[in-house]
């Protein structure tokens, strides 16, 4: 009677076990897709309304003007420059900082510079990607996207504001497209094993698990490094020729 019960617990250990390898794949696929989705839909709204506030802001440009010349007819010269200051503060909020010369990457990156530039901390951006690569736009927004936020809430937690800082530099590198963020951050990055962990549970921890399939789908190559105070993320994904 024994023997039967070890059989029946034997059979059902490897049952879940079965099931488990096979639900498994199915439910960290699903709970990226659904990742990924949130994630455009932030970046799109994001953009959304970077460009309408570009758009208001050229809406309104007659008015300015018809502000500035009733000024001058005046010779209000000092409320001139107030107006002049005014209008170059708001500007530096809506303008696109940066042009890579893709426009998918130009989308995201300006989206989250001005992000970042709002938080107060102190962004150093270059950024060359070409037109046609043979990547997803959707996957490079999820990408950079992630990475820039992962940098951002790196950041946050640095109590001194003045040591808060982000390098972006996105380039050509051998026939592969070149993506480095540096970041400042609290102490050091926590890993298990030779992984590193996110800061945060949840979808963060998914966001870093999207980064590792993005680059190995296109055969890329990822290099994570922490000293005291700063981490870096490079990424190398290979081009075609004609690129």
């Amino acid at each position: 009677m024994n023997w039967m019960i070890g059989i029946v617990i034997a059979v059902t250990v490897f049952i879940n076990i079965g099931l488990w390898l096979f639900f498994m794949p199915w439910y960290v696929d699903k709970k990226i897709s659904r990742f990924q989705n949130e994630l455009v839909d932030k970046h799109y709204n994001e953009v959304e309304t970077m460009y309408r506030k570009m758009r208001g802001w050229r809406h309104d440009y007659h008015n300015h003007l018809q502000v500035l010349k009733a000024h001058m007819e005046l010779k209000h010269y000092d409320e001139v420059k107030q107006y002049l200051d005014m209008l170059n503060d708001d500007l530096t909020t809506v303008d696109t900082v940066i042009k890579t010369g893709n426009v998918m990457v130009d989308a995201i990156l300006n989206s989250k510079l001005t992000m970042i530039k709002e938080k107060g901390i102190y962004v150093d951006a270059t950024a060359i990607v070409p037109q046609n690569v043979p990547f997803s736009g959707i996957d490079l927004s999820v990408l950079i996207g992630n990475l820039l936020d992962n940098a951002v809430e790196a950041c946050m937690q640095v109590q001194n504001k003045e040591n808060r800082f982000i390098r972006i530099y996105i380039d050509i590198v051998k026939k592969q497209l070149y993506i480095s963020v540096t970041n400042s951050m609290n102490g050091k990055a926590k890993k298990h094993g030779l992984q590193y962990l996110s800061t945060k549970s949840g979808v963060h921890g998914f966001g870093i698990l999207r980064i590792d399939r993005i680059a190995a789908k296109y055969g890329g190559f990822i290099n994570r490094q922490n000293e005291e105070g700063v981490f870096a993320t490079e990424i190398m994904l290979p081009l075609i020729e004609s690129c």
